[in-house]
């Protein structure tokens, strides 16, 4: 069962409804623990993504240079919480500058109906409230905007078999050895784990308001793409 948010842009602080990682008690502190996780790993996050995993989000700015790539006309803006983050993205070359703003997901600092299109690559389910995150989103949209999410499921048989292997077992101790830090990568099969499954996420979509929800898997449904408009 789908628990509808209290209103689009008011939330309960005293409640994690998204990402918890370890000694998380509340939405403030599980949003502060994620941000430190990923600005510990910065130096060597690059490095890993591509070792690991497929991962575009705006963190050091593949998936904002990828969108330059496909609209060269297009007004670009990257938005993440890890000053760090940012830091390694300003220094990849784009034919056109790309905005690079330090941001709260869950707060972002822009005026309603804002942008055409808002991506976000493996990282929604990082937020600590998906709920606030989507209202967020769907404010600064255009009507007739759109909204993609990639990330991350849990595939099934012999597939996900697999999948759990790998996940939970070798992308640890490699993510360990690399980054120095035992438990960001610890933290990534777990949050994986946590994430509702796309019924449910596509459910959450429509009551904040989005339509024409979709969800389309990808790799044996390792991963798949959210899709919405506003």
């Amino acid at each position: 069962m789908t628990e509808k948010p209290d209103s689009v842009g008011k939330v309960n602080n005293d409640v994690i409804r998204g990402a918890a990682p370890a000694g998380a008690s509340d939405r403030d502190s599980a949003a502060r623990a994620v941000r430190e996780m990923f600005t510990a790993i910065a130096p060597r996050y690059d490095l890993l993504n591509h070792l690991l995993s497929v991962d575009l989000r705006c963190g050091t700015g593949d998936m904002a240079l990828a969108l330059r790539k496909e609209g060269q006309q297009a007004d670009i803006t990257g938005a993440d919480f890890s000053h760090a983050m940012l830091v390694l993205a300003s220094k990849k070359n784009s034919s056109r500058p790309i905005r690079w703003i330090e941001a709260d997901a869950l707060q972002l600092p822009f005026p309603d109906h804002s942008f055409n299109l808002v991506t976000s690559a493996f990282g929604f389910r990082n937020l600590a409230d998906y709920d606030a995150g989507l209202g967020e989103i769907f404010r600064v949209l255009r009507p007739g905007g759109e909204y993609g999410i990639l990330e991350f499921s849990e595939p099934e048989g012999f597939m996900g078999k697999i999948y759990n292997v790998y996940f939970k077992s070798i992308l640890p101790r490699v993510g360990r050895l690399i980054s120095g830090n035992s438990g960001a990568y610890s933290y990534l099969p777990a949050s994986v784990e946590r994430f509702p499954q796309p019924p449910e996420i596509l459910n959450r979509m429509k009551v904040v308001g989005f339509r024409d929800v979709s969800w389309t898997p990808y790799t044996f449904g390792i991963a798949g793409l959210f899709r919405g408009k506003r």
